[in-house]
């Protein structure tokens, strides 16, 4: 039995879907540059480290950028929307405001740069997360269990008293290997059932009771009462 001391949340595609914004940006940029992209290599980006994101890239079109200027050239299209318009996923606000209330810390954990999280931040109450990890700020990116491990540490905790949330494989994969309880909301992959793991269609099932329920008994407890 362990009590829920702090939650760890995953950005793109679990707290805001920006997903659309860097699909996009990817068509705009790699056709301007006379490269061809389909949707199916834009999903396979899902969740990485934005490096290697910009290697894929690389490999997979030939476009005369590095992979460190497609990263920054993606960043600068998906910043200026972001800043028109943050794409929060429905009841993320709810639930980070019920979490929060409660006085439970909470991290944010992502591979986007710090200068794409600040507008989201910016969006919130001051001090909403205790603790921000950016993929620019670690060595190694997930699904390496390195971001989980540096929010845990940042929140005082070791990851196993923690609760993550995340919607991508790359990202449950370093959530479950830093030790975290985790619970997937997917959105624009699938995530197969596995064992430690609890799934939700999405984030207007959770409550804070159901989240205490999953980190007092485990993956089988319901999250919606």
């Amino acid at each position: 039995m362990s009590e829920l001391q702090a939650v760890l949340w995953d950005m793109d595609g679990t707290l805001v879907d920006t997903e659309p914004y860097w699909m996009d940006a990817e068509f705009d940029l790699i056709g301007g540059l006379g490269g061809t992209w389909t949707t199916e290599h834009g999903l396979a980006l899902v969740g990485n480290d934005l490096l290697v994101s910009g290697r894929y890239i690389k490999s997979v079109t030939g476009i005369e950028l590095s992979p460190e200027e497609i990263v920054e050239e993606l960043l600068d299209r998906v910043i200026e929307r972001v800043n028109e318009a943050v794409p929060w996923r429905p009841g993320a606000l709810a639930l980070l405001d019920e979490i929060t209330a409660a006085g439970i810390p909470c991290g944010l954990v992502t591979m986007s740069y710090r200068r794409f999280v600040d507008p989201v931040l910016a969006a919130l109450p001051p001090d909403t997360f205790t603790a921000v990890v950016t993929g620019d700020e670690v060595t190694r990116g997930k699904p390496h269990p390195d971001p989980y491990l540096a929010a845990a540490a940042a929140v005082g905790l070791p990851a196993s008293q923690t609760l993550a949330i995340e919607d991508s494989a790359t990202g449950v994969a370093s959530a479950v290997a830093a030790g975290c309880r985790v619970v997937v909301v997917p959105l624009h992959v699938p995530i197969a059932p596995a064992p430690g793991l609890t799934l939700v269609p999405d984030l207007e099932a959770l409550s804070l009771t159901g989240l205490r329920k999953v980190m007092a008994m485990g993956a089988s407890a319901s999250v919606t009462s």
